[in-house]
């Protein structure tokens, strides 16, 4: 077999990396390393630029991060390895800065902006300067009091208020509940006081209220409803301006679609919201009816000067301006630099400085817009250019002559290192991961115009964009290859497969491939795991440089099917309470709709097996082992009808009416009790009866792991059944004009030597060129905009658009060779402490494979006496999981208690975790508590 290494002629850049060993940039303690950097011309275009670049790797350009970008930005950077900043406010004196953070325990950050450093930690991670219980953290930022005396900490069910002491430092806190609505958490976003200080007003999200506080005793004084989904307040003319960022209340004979309780007025194509509004209150006026003014779609951010009232419309990509002696909008500011397509830029925070620069945040462009603006609401305001930030700029602050930015994602995942068990027959690994977040703030003073200009190509060829980035047919009659240069043009692709498995990394389960970039010793899941996941890279290809950009599913499975994980999403991740999986919530999609929806009006057809839905109808007393048998009992000849038996048929739907349409509702959502054998068997059965769609998605959730049998058992299931699936389309009639993508939707539950969000991919086609290795640099954007090409839709944002298809995986003279699955390794009912009736898997169980089987599983059910309690104790806690059924959630468990949960089964709850002194109850685990979808 011919191999070719597929590498483009750029040099290797130096890895950037924080907190691990070796040559490498460090932080010390918990403060920052500060970075002074200065822009200057690239002189490229379009994601193809990045070469063979590895995420992490800075160059006089700057640093590779994961979602397609190079980061380099205007002035000093702050970075941090405490998580991800979700928003920070200023303090009224101008020294300090506060700041919300998320995913490493570390709930607020102070900085003192005199010394640029991290002064005050608090949560619950090891060494913080101040311990709080509760981990949760809203969407926005902490708040002030007008005097600077106090600070207020947004959380799931209310707000815990700080003294502030003169060095900036937090007194003890006081705890202010907001009472659950029903099961409805409060969720309040950024509070903001009256102009004499006497009330907080503060807006709560997850109720569709605001409510007035006694910032004193925190007394509840007035409660008013105002739209859906209220994020801001701002005050202005003794009004109250609130965001409401799902607009106002459906009305009888609105399409509507869920969040968090509410029905959203929507469209049931694309799924998303319809309306945006900002609210107004007159506080003087108790009884008086509140106002509504329509903006754009998810108001979040409010400004108020003057009589202006700016408006951040995240997900319309605009800024609304509101004249508030009118009470109405006088001029909308397009927020949408990129050439080539006018969504996705997120506006997330507005300032103005003292001379009448507007700046706006563009969250995914990591930019500030920079507009001037005559001081007037009605003045049209003129665009100057951009500037560059770190990754998500949250918030924006003028602080004297100096500009702040706050960055949720700083630099990308380059914190310390992180260890991941799997259990048994696995060692712990221990490298980068996709929660070593490194959030940062940027501090500059303002350019000159012309200085900006020069800032503003630099923008643009960090994030690829380029006029030509989409090229649409033009009506010639060109001949057909694998992947058209012009959407619209015609592919020898006729049909698409993606597969979308769980979590893994690219060491986890091909660093024991030497003919890639692989670090053996981190590969928990090698050859003898994922036999076919390998024979496919041996045939079609080993791509050993592509990267999942999301830290979770919950972000992973927007950027599979959106190409973006939108605001709303981002500024979740402190809690995620409205939602994880934002299936099942219209404010976690973009307004340019899906995947699906971009083929759909392309003019071809769509089929959905399990991705991207979020209800589950499931039998009681439907277990693993029935799934297992009813599987096994067709392998072996038997009638596929005992697939859908009534002891074991589910119901599979999505709250979204465009894909609920084009699914598969006997095929199984996300549960890890349901085995991917099974999930194979019933697409088998609809593929040969009726054929596939142009585009057909599958979500292939067993390497989740979390189920009935153990970690290896499951991820050895979902890898025979990718194998049988490429088998099966391969020896069909389609095979020679299809083309199969295998992802993972996140890599966070496995760790990388290059970087914790480097993840396996396949590209397995006749067309796709085989045998070869390939070093570009990739990502699920390369994946989305590739599909979208071969089926000639418009990419659906400035991401997609910008991303350049996978050319170089492709060639125009085919191999029709037919895949052909190899049999598992590791037995499918390993761990499987109860049987099933068809009987255990038997391969692998041989000689002293099958005495350490029998040892492990043995030892898994005598729990010695002395841990019998603590053993029942995680027990409870794996219920609380949704692992399985009509509620499962992946990702739900938090990684340091599935870690030590994992090895206390796979040790017999006689040996404690690496590390401790003990084996720990689930509250016991360090950093850890219940529940914590964000992480897995």
């Amino acid at each position: 077999m011919q191999v070719i290494r597929n590498r483009r002629t750029v040099t290797r850049s130096r890895s950037l990396t924080l907190g691990l060993t070796g040559r490498q940039l460090r932080l010390a303690g918990a403060t920052a390393t500060v970075l002074t950097v200065a822009g200057g011309g690239i002189a490229y275009a379009n994601t193809n630029i990045f070469g063979d670049h590895q995420v992490g790797s800075e160059s006089s350009k700057g640093i590779q991060i994961s979602d397609d970008q190079v980061i380099k930005p205007i002035g000093d950077r702050l970075l941090t390895t405490d998580g991800k900043y979700m928003g920070s406010t200023v303090s009224p004196d101008k020294r300090f800065v506060a700041a919300t953070s998320t995913d490493k325990n570390v709930v607020l950050q102070i900085v003192d902006l005199s010394t640029y450093k991290v002064i005050w930690r608090v949560g619950k991670a090891a060494g913080v300067n101040q311990t709080l219980a509760d981990g949760t953290v809203g969407q926005e930022g902490p708040t002030y009091s007008p005097d600077g005396k106090f600070l207020w900490l947004p959380q799931k069910d209310g707000l815990t208020r700080f003294p502030v002491n003169a060095d900036g430092t937090l007194g003890a806190p006081t705890s202010v509940p907001l009472a659950k609505v029903g099961t409805k958490s409060a969720l309040p976003g950024k509070a903001t006081y009256s102009a004499d200080g006497s009330t907080l007003y503060v807006p709560v999200n997850g109720q569709n209220t605001v409510v007035a506080l006694d910032p004193a005793t925190g007394a509840l004084q007035k409660t008013w409803a105002v739209g859906i989904a209220p994020r801001e307040i701002a005050l202005a003319g003794g009004k109250l301006y609130v965001s409401n960022e799902g607009g106002r209340t459906a009305r009888p004979g609105d399409t509507t679609i869920n969040s968090y309780g509410t029905d959203v007025p929507a469209n049931a194509t694309l799924g998303t919201s319809t309306t945006g509004t900002v609210s107004v209150i007159d506080p003087s006026k108790p009884s008086a009816a509140v106002g509504s003014i329509a903006v754009g779609l998810h108001p979040t951010a409010l400004l108020a000067r003057g009589n202006a009232l700016f408006v951040a419309n995240t997900n319309s990509d605009t800024v609304s301006v509101i004249d508030t002696t009118k009470d109405r909008v006088v001029q909308t500011i397009d927020t949408q630099p990129g050439p080539s397509s006018k969504v996705g830029y997120e506006p997330t925070s507005v300032a103005l400085t003292a001379d009448g620069h507007l700046l706006v945040t563009l969250g995914r462009a990591d930019a500030v817009a920079v507009y001037r603006y005559g001081g007037t609401p009605q003045e049209p305001v003129s665009s100057i250019g951009l500037l560059p930030t770190d990754y998500f700029p949250a918030t924006i602050a003028t602080v004297g002559s100096k500009i702040l930015v706050t960055n949720t994602r700083g630099i990308d995942a380059r914190g310390p290192a992180v260890t991941v068990s799997k259990g048994f027959g696995t060692t712990p690994a221990t490298s980068h991961g996709t929660h070593s977040t490194t959030g940062s703030f940027t501090r500059f003073t303002l350019p000159t115009d012309k200085q900006i200009a020069k800032y503003t190509r630099v923008v643009f060829a960090q994030n690829g964009w380029n006029k030509k980035d989409v090229q649409e047919a033009q009506g010639s009659t060109r001949k057909p290859v694998a992947v058209p240069a012009r959407i619209g043009d015609p592919s020898t692709i006729k049909h698409v497969f993606l597969l979308v498995k769980e979590n893994r990394t690219y060491d986890q389960v091909y660093g024991d491939d030497t003919r890639g970039n692989g670090d053996a010793s981190l590969a928990q899941f090698g050859k003898t795991v994922t036999p076919n996941q390998h024979a496919l890279a041996k045939q079609f290809g080993l791509y050993d440089n592509l990267y999942d950009i999301g830290t979770n599913s919950a972000e992973g499975h927007n950027w599979l099917m959106q190409g973006d994980n939108p605001e709303y999403t981002e500024s979740s991740a402190g809690e995620y309470e409205r939602s994880y999986d934002t299936e099942d919530d219209v404010l976690g999609h973009q307004r340019s709709g899906f995947l699906w929806t971009s083929v759909q009006a392309a003019g071809k057809t769509v089929r959905n097996y399990g991705e991207f839905t979020q209800f589950e109808t499931k039998p009681a007393g439907a277990t693993w082992q029935k799934y297992y048998c009813a599987s096994k009992t067709v392998d072996n000849g038997g009638s596929p009808s005992v697939l859908t038996d009534p002891s074991i048929k589910q119901d599979t739907e999505s709250p979204i009416p465009s894909l609920n349409k084009i699914t598969d509702h006997d095929y199984p959502k996300f549960d890890t009790d349901i085995p991917d054998q099974y999930r194979y068997q019933i697409w088998k059965q609809e593929f040969e009866k009726k054929g596939p769609a142009n585009l057909n998605t599958f979500w292939l959730s067993s390497d989740h792991t979390g189920g009935t049998p153990d970690p290896r058992a499951q991820v050895a299931d979902g890898d025979l059944a990718v194998g049988r699936i490429v088998d099966e389309i391969s020896h069909s009639k389609y095979w020679k004009d299809s083309a199969i993508f295998v992802v993972e939707d996140d890599s966070q539950d496995g760790v990388d030597h290059v970087d914790g969000h480097r993840a396996p991919v396949q590209v397995i086609s006749p067309w796709s060129l085989h045998g070869k290795v390939d070093d570009t640099y990739y990502s699920q954007l390369s994946v989305g905009r590739t599909i979208q090409q071969i089926l000639g839709a418009q990419p659906l944002n400035q991401k997609l658009a910008a991303a350049t298809p996978m050319y170089g995986a492709f060639t125009n003279k085919p191999n029709y060779k037919p895949f052909t699955a190899v049999p598992n390794e590791v037995p499918l009912t390993e761990g499987v402490t109860t049987a099933p009736a068809c009987g255990d898997d038997t391969l692998g169980r041989k000689g002293a494979a099958a005495m350490q089987l029998t040892k492990r599983e043995a030892a898994a059910t005598a729990v010695p006496a002395a841990e019998r309690a603590v053993a029942a104790q995680w027990q409870t806690w794996r219920g609380q999981q949704r692992f399985t059924g009509d509620s499962a959630i992946p990702d739900y468990a938090d990684p340091e208690q599935m870690n030590r949960y994992t090895w206390y089964q796979t040790h017999g709850w006689k040996t404690p975790y690496p590390g401790d002194s003990m084996i720990y109850a689930p509250s016991q685990v360090p950093g850890a508590y219940i529940p914590n979808a964000d992480q897995e």
